[in-house]
């Protein structure tokens, strides 16, 4: 058996999402995804898909990646991926080996990789060097079956819309999903100050739903959001929940939430999911509250050169 690593082709989109599938499928992934992330990724983030093939057969992917939104420089990423059935031959050390050297090129000296939280993939990761950090939670609500909370009637001043209201100036959505995410709870800070990256990386994502994505609005200006994606069958996903610091404390992020899932269900999605730092305490209680429950654990693994 030939276990060979090389760059990612417009072809291997559909392998390339079947394997994240099979490795993590609470996370909506699309061939259409793939191949758009590919094509649209920031220059400084040196983006640079990976697969490995054993005998001509698409085994394995990595994403790799340079952290180009922090203020810290030098930190990069590779998510490794194999198919489920075809681990253990050498196809993971390969990407990791290969995503390493072009990171490295890069003048990046602090690697992330994420694993489950499993004995094998954490020895996996601690094997080429790499100690744990933070986990996350990967979070399953049944939308077919499950009891939704009644749909909400906004407090005096708030009113919920959709991105799709914004479709003309989203520019309000960008400053605020620029300020939950400087609060969100992760060992890599980021400043999203680039508008049109995140038009390109977020807005026009083809995974993002504008009409299942719920604002809650105060005095014109988003306050709170809850954004969607979608995997054009029947699975949902939340992706960002959160509130402007103005505004917490007042439930908008569980209105919104509440609103998003109401209409994804309508819509006839009929799987929900979520996930969350392992140490958020808040929105881990808004999803409990909803029915969510945690299906799998995730484990951010770090290596630092000398």
């Amino acid at each position: 058996m030939t276990v060979i690593v090389r760059d990612f082709r417009a072809g291997d989109a559909e392998g390339f999402a079947r394997i994240r599938h099979l490795a993590l499928p609470f996370i909506l992934s699309t061939p259409e995804a793939i191949t758009y992330d590919a094509a649209n990724a920031h220059p400084d983030a040196h983006f640079q898909p990976l697969v490995t093939e054993e005998d001509g057969e698409l085994v394995g992917t990595a994403q790799v990646g340079v952290v180009y939104d922090s203020p810290q420089p030098g930190q990069g990423y590779l998510n490794v991926y194999v198919h489920p059935d075809r681990q253990g031959r050498g196809a993971g050390s390969l990407l990791v080996r290969t995503a390493e050297e072009r990171l490295a090129a890069l003048d990046v000296t602090r690697f992330f990789v994420r694993v489950l939280d499993e004995p094998a993939n954490r020895a996996f990761a601690e094997k080429h060097g790499y100690l744990p950090r933070r986990s996350a939670h990967f979070l399953r609500l049944d939308l077919a079956t499950c009891t939704l909370p009644p749909r909400q009637e906004p407090p005096a001043g708030v009113e919920l819309r959709t991105a799709a209201d914004f479709a003309d100036d989203p520019r309000p959505l960008f400053d605020l999903d620029a300020e939950t995410l400087a609060d969100e709870p992760s060992d890599i800070a980021h400043e999203f100050t680039d508008y049109e990256a995140w038009l390109k990386e977020t807005w026009r994502h083809p995974l993002l739903s504008h009409e299942l994505t719920s604002v809650a609005v105060v005095d014109g200006h988003p306050a709170a959001f809850s954004a969607a994606r979608t995997d054009g069958g029947t699975r949902y996903g939340t992706v960002m929940t959160g509130t402007a610091r103005a505004h917490r404390g007042r439930g908008l992020a569980k209105l919104a939430k509440n609103d998003s899932l109401h209409r994804a269900r309508a819509a006839g999605f009929t799987e929900a999911f979520t996930a969350n730092d392992a140490g958020n305490e808040p929105m881990l209680a808004v999803n409990k509250w909803f029915g969510y429950e945690i299906c799998a654990t995730e484990v951010q693994h770090v290596r630092e050169l000398a």
